[in-house]
């Protein structure tokens, strides 16, 4: 028996990304893209709120050393 032959489990199986950027779509159906495309767009959200909260912080430092 190979290792590859795991009947039993044990090896921890290892969840695919969501979404990997440049990946083959071509294996994709359309409720998958779709899912996607609403994940990827969560994390644009994410992302820019996270850089929103960032710029508010340095403004804030930069007005409070300008004094």
């Amino acid at each position: 028996m190979a290792i590859e032959d795991d009947v039993f489990g044990a090896a921890p199986k290892k969840k695919p990304a969501a979404h990997e950027i440049g990946s083959d779509l071509s294996v994709l159906s359309e409720t998958e893209i779709e899912e996607r495309v609403a994940l990827l767009e969560a994390e644009i959200e994410r992302l820019k709120a996270t850089l929103s909260g960032k710029r508010a912080s340095r403004v804030a430092a930069e007005n409070f050393f300008k004094r």
